[in-house]
């Protein structure tokens, strides 16, 4: 006996048509990626590519799991948001050495997870938007003094700060960007909104990088990312705002100059959220932030962009129109 109501499930996915396009668009475009790659085997039976087979699984997966929880329902979206929190908490804290004395105040780091999912889920803006940088700031160096360790104190305050802003702040948005009012997109409701920032984000990444890889000379950041180069950067910009112009008025309420100007700041925010990470792995010696992605490495690596483009633009939305 099958433990739940299929035809229920169904019934509950209320996602707008333009999202289901969407979508079908993305897994085209994987289509597209692995007959490319069928296809440069073909033609280079001795070449390796091994890494490209890995990185366009990977996105198999993501994608996969990703529209699983974005059209079944919303409920199933915010445990989703709330899970990567997790994850990219969890894996922070396993790169980034804390104090031995620290670790029972982890848990509060942790716990701030589901208090703030939960505001999310209740749809309280308020506490929302103040809980993580003013009640746990405020809270987490409070606990710390009761280790009655004094050694690194600044430093691994700032460890516990900066992981919670970036892993639980940060990509909380994307669950609350999900929950705003549909009447005010239209289109494509709060679900066309995360589409277009999280497929604008991660399709910038890659745009940077083949921008860089065919034209990319003149390097920005060396010491942090020597890949990462001027034409490689004003390529993915370029590129990217041209995306948001085409493909805004299927998932938001944006008009022309609005989603020209996204388009720029997403691109440029993803950049500095991927250098920033960058920055930290530099400065442990590590590679990447993990292995649970083949291909991309860590949980880290993969949304690094999203840290910055999330908050910027919720806010850039809500402004306008919330």
């Amino acid at each position: 006996m099958i433990p739940f109501d299929l035809n229920q499930i169904l019934s509950q996915i209320t996602i707008p048509q333009t999202v289901l396009y969407s979508l079908s668009g993305i897994f085209i475009i994987l289509i597209a990626a692995t007959g490319i790659i069928a296809l440069l085997k073909m033609l280079k039976p001795g070449g390796d590519v091994s890494e490209l087979i890995s990185r366009v699984q990977s996105w198999w997966v993501m994608v996969f799991i990703f529209t699983a929880a974005l059209v079944i329902s919303k409920a199933i979206s915010i445990i989703f948001f709330a899970f990567l929190s997790f994850l990219a908490l969890k894996e922070y804290f396993s790169i980034i050495p804390t104090r031995r004395t620290d670790r029972g105040v982890l848990f509060w780091a942790y716990l701030t997870i589901p208090v703030q999912y939960y505001w999310i889920y209740q749809e309280w803006y308020g506490m929302f938007i103040i809980f993580i940088p003013v009640y746990a700031f405020l809270f987490l160096p409070m606990r710390m003094l009761l280790t009655g360790e004094t050694k690194d104190f600044l430093r691994s305050a700032g460890i516990l700060h900066w992981g919670v802003m970036t892993a639980v702040f940060s990509i909380g948005h994307l669950g609350y960007l999900l929950i705003l009012p549909s009447d005010n997109n239209p289109a494509a409701g709060g679900a066309g909104l995360v589409l277009y920032l999280v497929f604008l984000t991660q399709f910038n990444d890659v745009l940077q990088f083949v921008w860089g890889k065919m034209l990319g000379r003149h390097k920005i950041v060396p010491a942090i990312s020597p890949k990462k180069t001027w034409e490689g950067f004003l390529g993915g910009v370029l590129t990217t705002t041209l995306l948001a112009y085409f493909i805004h008025s299927y998932l938001t309420p944006f008009n022309v100059k609005e989603a020209l100007f996204s388009g720029f700041f997403i691109a440029a925010g993803g950049f500095v959220g991927d250098i920033i990470i960058s920055a930290i792995k530099r400065d442990l010696g590590i590679k990447d932030s993990g292995s649970i992605l083949p291909g991309h490495g860590g949980i880290l690596d993969r949304i690094d962009s999203l840290f910055f483009t999330t908050p910027l633009f919720f806010h850039f939305t809500y402004y306008l129109y919330y």
